[in-house]
């Protein structure tokens, strides 16, 4: 079990990195020939990415709809997403074999956030390392990142 951290805590990361949301939506769940496939080949390529650390990915969090993950850059992210030898190519390319003819029976999303550094705020409380967190350091607040305010701007104006 992960160590909870009874303090308030915040993330911090050295430089820019992405942040890349990704989904998938059921449309019609008997059609499993369809979207199994796609569900089961996202654990290989986390696994493939934290094996291989300089393809950039910082770090994950996994939920039942949603995933997010880190990455340094996003030319790491666009290099990961369209290398023939890595994992995802060959089952995004797959996937839009199977898929051709019936788009609307399973969905997918993904959203991609470029963030400057320094331009992100998190903070965890009763939690342990996650999110942002997880992917870069978890350190424990000051007089400058006690508010939300202070963590973005460095002052000491507000309370979250």
């Amino acid at each position: 079990m992960k160590k909870i951290y009874n303090q308030r805590m915040a993330a911090d990361i050295d430089g820019d990195f992405v942040v890349f949301l990704i989904g998938i939506r059921i449309n019609k769940i008997w059609k499993i020939h369809k979207w199994l496939p796609a569900v089961m080949a996202m654990p290989k390529m986390i696994k493939e990415l934290y094996a291989n650390p300089e393809c950039g990915l910082l770090g994950h969090v996994f939920s039942s709809k949603v995933i997010v993950q880190y990455w340094r850059s996003f030319e790491h992210l666009e290099k990961y997403a369209r290398d023939s030898d890595k994992s995802h190519l060959p089952a995004w390319q797959a996937f839009n074999k199977r898929m051709a003819k019936s788009r609307a029976d399973i969905g997918i999303w993904h959203e991609t956030y470029l963030v400057k550094a320094g331009q992100y705020e998190a903070i965890y409380s009763g939690m342990p390392s996650f999110g942002l967190a997880s992917a870069s350091k978890l350190v424990e607040l000051n007089s400058k990142t006690n508010s939300a305010r202070g963590r973005l701007e460095g002052d000491e104006t507000s309370s979250s």
